[in-house]
């Protein structure tokens, strides 16, 4: 049984009907380019059908009574965001979080999971997207995992299938060791990336020589923990590389609805359902970090090209879920009842756990923070992402924009991870994360200098999605009526409760 069993039971989502892109002329504004930081002051933006036609001095730039004009004056443009790792399309009410995604600049996500039903959705336009949420980049199909890729046949035939559906990646999550060197190799030879987590059989340096495109959340495993560490060969040789739920008993009947049911919480935050003995293994490996070590491992990601996307907000919230912070966090009032219900309880089980091991996960969580500026440094390539799907709070991108800035990343470095960094990744610098003739009109009027402070990156007055212009204060009175119409998320072909990997 797979872990994602297609469309509920009913009728298919109605066709969307697109809406036409806008026309619009911004003045007097200040436009920042990413790619150096430099500035272009009292500029205007022409934009023609969704499309970015000219930007030049306001003066040289001829009137064109047919385009609104809006007057950006005192306001800096940039390319909008990309969260290249969201579950968006995942939650109860997808249109509610695209639209609090597009509220703090999110205007392209990488959705990291989907299924053959979701890839026929996006080609018969019957996904809910609009101008209200954020174009959709990229999808894989089916996660892969013991249940989709049990062996190196099953896996190659997946990938097949997938690129036949017209997947526009892989995604990795957990499978034996040799299904995943074949899973890189089959992805590879049909022409697509593959990215996600790396199965603890898998050291980082190993995926990164095969070819791994794009490692998510430093990997999902201890791998980078035993790779960055002085005792290195000491414990990989103790880490237990086994599977969870070994490929031969997830392809038994009734298994993979076994699994479903008693993963769903686990997933809201695995750190709070760790044994002792991973706890303490992780615990050793992080308090033999070294320095030297992470920089070697940086220089081999460097070397093969390997994309990361850290996802420090689903790291942090897994590490410190007991931060007062996310008490009053504004995704907390808009989650469904049964998504609140079953926080709440992942909640109360970690605040039970020892004190040695809530202590252990805050020492990870700082050395997830030095080994992410580590990475920076060195010059790893990297995209901002959140992993956010709805049912916790704190995986919002500005958050994650302040947790990049904790670790010593400086607010221009930051910029880049969500617009020129995702364009470089999907090869399409011609058409994003730049404010120039020939690029996709989605951008930002924010109230202050994004390469001077992290918070002017959430300053955000206007969004501009594909030409189309939307006040701040609109997008907040959508967010309010939204969150009063939940939606169900089987209509997308997620039937509740029958995806297991729901976070990853």
């Amino acid at each position: 049984m797979p872990l994602i069993r297609g469309l509920a039971s009913g009728s298919l989502p109605p066709r969307r009907v697109p809406v036409a892109p806008g026309s619009l002329r911004i003045d007097h504004v200040t436009v920042v380019d990413p790619r150096d930081g430099s500035r272009h002051d009292d500029a205007s933006i022409l934009i023609r059908d969704g499309r970015i036609i000219a930007v030049a001095d306001v003066a040289s730039l001829a009137s064109d009574p047919g385009v609104p004009t809006v007057d950006g004056a005192g306001r800096f443009a940039v390319p909008g965001y990309n969260n290249m790792h969201t579950h968006a399309l995942q939650a109860q009410n997808p249109a509610l979080m695209m639209a609090t995604m597009l509220a703090e600049g999110v205007t392209g996500m990488r959705q990291m999971l989907g299924t053959s039903e979701m890839l026929a959705h996006r080609a018969a336009n019957r996904l809910p997207l609009s101008v209200n949420a954020p174009r959709l980049l990229a999808m894989p199909g089916d996660i892969l995992t013991p249940f989709t890729a049990g062996s190196v046949d099953a896996v190659q035939k997946a990938i097949d299938s997938q690129y036949d559906d017209g997947a526009d990646f892989i995604k990795m999550v957990l499978t034996d060791r040799d299904v995943f060197f074949a899973a890189v190799e089959r992805a590879h030879a049909k022409g697509l990336r593959i990215a996600g987590h790396l199965p603890e059989s898998v050291l980082p340096s190993e995926a990164s020589a095969a070819g791994f495109d794009s490692i998510e959340h430093l990997g999902a495993s201890d791998g980078i923990w035993i790779e960055a560490s002085s005792r290195r060969d000491e414990l990989w040789a103790m880490d237990d590389t086994g599977l969870p739920l070994p490929a031969w008993i997830a392809g038994l009947p009734g298994v993979g609805g076994i699994f479903t049911a008693t993963s769903e919480k686990k997933l809201i935050n695995p750190a709070a359902f760790d044994s002792p003995d991973a706890v303490a293994f992780k615990r050793e490996a992080v308090q033999a970090f070294d320095e030297d070590r992470a920089r070697a491992l940086a220089a081999t990601f460097v070397k093969n090209d390997t994309w990361h996307a850290p996802t420090l907000v689903r790291l942090r919230t897994q590490y410190l879920m007991d931060s007062a912070e996310y008490e009053t966090d504004p995704w907390l009032p808009l989650m469904t009842e049964n998504a609140r219900r079953d926080y709440d309880d992942v909640l109360a089980t970690f605040r039970e756990l020892p004190d040695i091991t809530r202590q252990s996960y805050r020492d990870v969580y700082t050395a997830v923070l030095r080994v992410t500026k580590i990475l920076h440094d060195e010059g790893v390539p990297m995209m901002a992402a959140t992993d956010g799907q709805g049912k916790a709070p704190g995986q919002r991108l500005q958050l994650e924009f302040q947790e990049l800035a904790t670790a010593g990343i400086r607010p221009l470095d930051i910029l880049r991870m969500a617009t020129t960094a995702p364009a470089r990744y999907l090869g399409r610098t011609a058409t994003m994360g730049v404010i120039a003739p020939g690029a996709d009109a989605d951008l930002l009027l924010l109230a202050s200098d994004p390469t001077l402070d992290v918070a002017a990156l959430g300053s955000i007055t206007a969004v501009v999605r594909d030409g189309h212009f939307i006040r701040a204060e609109d997008l907040e009175a959508l967010i309010e009526r939204l969150a009063e119409q939940p939606e169900d998320g089987s209509a997308l072909g997620f039937a509740r409760g029958a995806v297991a990997f729901e976070c990853c």
